[in-house]
């Protein structure tokens, strides 16, 4: 899902971007207005955590604008904390005639308030909208917090902030596996590029792939069953499958003589794969069959094309080059139809589509210093999930 490989594996990952404007077509456009004043927090660190963080997940995912005293529909109810649990009472009606639109009870730990208040989001936004909630969500990402590449996950908002290895080398390339509670990497650990997977559960980590040269770019078909892999050992860097199923060994899916393949990406479902391929002189965007063939060019806009993720509302999101920066492009695989998301000129980079097909979460570089951003392709302006402290790099959103 990264562009991560021989184009720059080695180099250091700054990617400059470039104006453009969203026309990625979408539906429900507008921002519902919510009062929020009706919601009482008690003075407990609790309450206050999961007001804050509720009122924030509203805030920033598009759906709706939080305001206090005002709005089509105001949300009422009780955060506080009685003995060991965090009780929570939310409801939702219509101001014009006093329908009651959302009513649920939570009871949990004082300690789980962050994750309840990312439930009870996502409980709103599904009642009220229809729509897939991300707030409970994850973001694998790299960081330089320590001084070295670390495999780090945060929450959407860009709370809760975990380092997941402390291997004081290079990691790259995160991927998430279909079910969630695993991360694909490439680390530089055993002093080469070999693919690990660590699982986020039973804190245990294998090998995956540590084949003679460059082995990155490892991500999981839709099924769990097969690993999409840029391998170097027969020569340059070439796009292989790999069975992890029944071990049968590596299909290789691309002959191209000098050229470097990167960034493998899975279709929905599991059929094609996007990658980028340097043959046409410039890294490009191209899609091939799973079972193999010929593959086709799809980037047609840019210099370059790089970092491809395919989501599963069938849009690929990318990085694409023009003018000498990087910019989010959105391109349809059918027809590649390309669209630009709205940025102020600092560089995007390794964009992820969130569950939801309406966000991404991306890298953006302003004079070296990369942060964690939040691209909404409807209606809203980035919001920026994590700064400082370090690099932000290669972010990757959990399938949910």
């Amino acid at each position: 899902m990264k562009y991560i490989t021989l184009f720059f594996l080695i180099a250091t990952l700054t990617v400059p971007c470039s104006n453009a404007q969203v026309r990625v077509a979408k539906s429900a456009n507008r921002k519902i207005s919510l009062d929020v004043s009706g919601l009482r927090a008690a003075t407990d660190s609790a309450s206050l955590t999961f007001f804050q963080t509720l009122e924030k997940d509203l805030r920033i995912f598009g759906w709706f604008d939080p305001a206090h005293g005002r709005g089509e529909l105001r949300l009422t109810g009780s955060a506080k904390t009685s003995g060991r649990k965090l009780k929570v009472i939310a409801q939702i009606f219509r101001r014009s005639d006093s329908t009651r639109l959302f009513s649920k009870s939570y009871s949990v730990a004082p300690d789980s308030a962050r994750t309840l208040a990312h439930r009870v989001a996502d409980d709103i936004v599904s009642t009220i909208t229809g729509n897939i909630g991300i707030a409970s969500t994850k973001i694998a990402l790299v960081g330089t917090r320590s001084g070295a590449k670390e495999l780090y996950v945060c929450d959407a908002d860009g709370g809760n902030l975990q380092q997941i290895t402390r291997d004081k080398s290079i990691i790259v390339a995160p991927n998430w596996a279909p079910q969630g509670d695993s991360l694909l990497f490439t680390s530089f650990l055993r002093g080469f590029p070999d693919i690990h997977q660590i699982n986020l559960r039973r804190s245990n980590r294998a090998v995956l792939a540590a084949y003679p040269g460059l082995n990155t770019g490892g991500v999981l078909s839709p099924n769990g069953t097969e690993m999409a892999v840029i391998l170097s050992k027969d020569g340059n860097p070439e796009l292989y499958i790999k069975n992890l199923k029944d071990k049968s060994g590596l299909r290789r899916l691309t002959t191209t003589g000098q050229a470097t393949e990167a960034s493998p990406s899975w279709s929905p479902d599991g059929r094609h794969l996007v990658y980028v391929s340097d043959q046409s002189g410039t890294p490009q965007l191209y899609i091939i069959a799973s079972e193999g063939g010929q593959p086709k060019r799809l980037s047609s806009r840019g210099r370059e094309n790089i970092a491809p993720d395919w989501g599963a509302n069938n849009l690929i999101a990318c990085a694409s080059r023009s003018g000498g920066r990087y910019t989010i492009a959105v391109i349809q695989p059918g027809n590649g139809q390309t669209t630009y998301l709205t940025f102020d000129g600092a560089d995007y980079e390794t964009p992820s589509w969130a569950p939801n097909g309406r966000h991404i979460v991306a890298s953006r570089s302003v004079n070296y210093q990369s942060s964690l951003y939040l691209l909404d392709t409807i209606n809203a302006p980035p919001v920026a999930l994590l700064q400082g402290g370090g690099n932000w790099l290669s972010p990757d959103w959990s399938p949910k």
